[in-house]
C-alpha cells in the first residue's frame, strides 16, 4: 500500500512539475489539477456499465448518471462565469439518462472548459468576477471547479465500489 501511494505521489508532482512554468506557475497548476479531475471523472463514467447508471445507493441520493449530468452542468456555471459568459445552463442533469446521452455531454462540458483553463494566465488569475453575488478571483473560480470534479469523482468511486468495479484511480498501471 506505501509503494502504491508513492508512486502516486511521485506521479501526481510529476504532472503538477511538468504544468507549471516559471512565468505562470499559478494557472499551470491549477490546469494540472484540472486535468487530473477531467481524466478522473471521464474515466469513471466511460467505465460503469449503461445499467448501472441508474443506480443510488440510497433513494435520498443522485443515481450514477445524475452525479455525472450535475458535473457536466457545473463545468457550465464554472467555466462560463471564469471566461465572462453567459452559463449556457444546459440542464443535464435533469434533461439526460442513457450512458451515451451523459458521456456526450460530460465530454462537451469539459470541452467547453478547457476554454477557461486554457485562456488564465498569472496575469489574469486575479482579475474579479461575481459568482453568486460574490467577488471572487478568476483562479478561485477554476479551483473550485476542479475541487467540486474531485468530491463528485469520490460519489463516482463509491458507487463502481458498490457495483464491484474498480474505479480509474485504482487500477493497475500499465
Amino acid at each position: 500500500m506505501k509503494t502504491i501511494g508513492l508512486l502516486l505521489c511521485l506521479s501526481l508532482s510529476s504532472v503538477l512539475g511538468h504544468a507549471q512554468s516559471a512565468s505562470d506557475p499559478l494557472s499551470g497548476g491549477i490546469k494540472a489539477i484540472y486535468g487530473i479531475t477531467k481524466s478522473n471523472v471521464t474515466r469513471a463514467a466511460e467505465k460503469m456499465p449503461e445499467e448501472n447508471y441508474a443506480f443510488q445507493p440510497t433513494p435520498d441520493v443522485r443515481t450514477f448518471g445524475q452525479i455525472i449530468g450535475h458535473v457536466a452542468d457545473a463545468q457550465y456555471l464554472f467555466c462560463s462565469t471564469a471566461i465572462g459568459e453567459k452559463n449556457p445552463a444546459p440542464g443535464i442533469e435533469k434533461s439526460k439518462t442513457t450512458k451515451a446521452d451523459l458521456v456526450k455531454a460530460l465530454n462537451d462540458a469539459f470541452a467547453y472548459c478547457d476554454k477557461a483553463y486554457d485562456a488564465m494566465t498569472d496575469a489574469h488569475a486575479a482579475d474579479m468576477v461575481k459568482f453568486f453575488g460574490r467577488d471572487q478571483t478568476k483562479l478561485t473560480i477554476l479551483a473550485f471547479s476542479a475541487a467540486h470534479n474531485m468530491e463528485h469523482y469520490g460519489n463516482l468511486v463509491t458507487y463502481m465500489r458498490i457495483k464491484g468495479l474498480v474505479p480509474p484511480t485504482s487500477e493497475q498501471r500499465k
